[in-house]
């Protein structure tokens, strides 16, 4: 009776010490696990490419001189969106420059490059057959739930037993954290597409393949679009974080600002990335509400 008493007791008053879930174990034991059998395989095939895609758009963006920068700048700018939008970017980016972060800006900015290089590499594909699974897109949003709610700082634990401190584990953790809305974005842009234009490239004898290049796709745009400026947001955010673990570029200027009580570096590194963000997220916005007719106009 007694022993009864003290169960009711504790269930009205401390309902959860009647059960402990060792999660906090099974998450360590199961990373430790993948970090003692695939840190191999993911230095050596994952890390690789990475790298070189990263180097790559690092050499290809340091390599142009500046005033060249902007002037290309204020072209892209210009026919992606408008030439106030043109306007803006320059004289953002020549802020930039101005403070002396131009440098740092280029890195971040391969850095943004590469890991929404491979989110549309991966996330394109899986938001296509998401759109044409529901049970595979049943099995994959709650996966990209996960992906999209985890608190960032999480991603950079595993990252640095895998990788090692440095560009890479920052770039995999912005991959992993920016990726959903690219999937998503995919997916539904394909399926909101009228089956009105379907039913009538398979009356004119359209192949699935030319149905999803020809038809979906292009009328998905504007959605697709949408997600990849998501994803640049938040590979921005991310890549600002991964200065943590040793990504270099505006956020390493920010976390050595804080880490010396310098407001003033860490104040030029914060504007430095509110300029960035604002004109990549104009530029994607244009592009993905303009179309031909009007960018000519402009």
């Amino acid at each position: 009776m007694s022993e009864l008493l003290d169960f009711l007791r504790l269930l009205f008053t401390d309902p959860f010490g009647l059960f402990d879930i060792p999660m906090r174990e099974w998450v360590s034991d199961a990373v430790g696990w993948i970090v003692s059998n695939f840190r191999d395989f993911f230095r050596s095939h994952v890390s690789p490419p990475v790298r070189g895609v990263m180097e790559t758009f690092q050499w290809a963006l340091s390599s142009v001189p500046p005033l060249i920068f902007l002037a290309l700048l204020y072209i892209i700018a210009w026919r992606a969106a408008s030439w106030r939008v043109a306007v803006f970017a320059v004289i953002a980016f020549a802020l930039i420059g101005f403070m002396g972060v131009w440098d740092q800006m280029i890195v971040t900015l391969s850095l943004i490059a590469t890991g929404v290089f491979f989110c549309i590499l991966i996330g394109l594909p899986v938001g296509i057959l998401c759109s044409r699974s529901d049970w595979f897109y049943a099995v994959v949003r709650p996966i990209l739930d996960i992906m999209q709610t985890t608190p960032p700082f999480v991603y950079l634990i595993p990252a640095v037993m895998l990788f090692s401190i440095g560009n890479v584990p920052g770039l995999v953790a912005t991959i992993i954290f920016a990726m959903p809305p690219m999937i998503r974005m995919t997916n539904l842009g394909i399926r909101q597409v009228d089956n009105d234009y379907i039913e009538a490239a398979i009356a004119f004898g359209s192949t699935p393949l030319q149905i999803l290049t020809k038809v979906q796709i292009p009328l998905a745009l504007p959605t697709i679009m949408a997600g990849i400026n998501q994803t640049i947001m938040l590979s921005l955010s991310m890549v600002v974080i991964a200065a943590i673990i040793g990504a270099g570029g505006l956020g390493l200027e920010v976390y050595a600002g804080l880490e010396r009580l310098n407001i003033g570096q860490a104040f030029v590194g914060g504007i430095a990335i509110v300029l960035l963000a604002m004109v990549l997220d104009r530029i994607t916005q244009g592009l993905g509400e303009k179309g031909p007719a009007s960018r000519a106009k402009d």
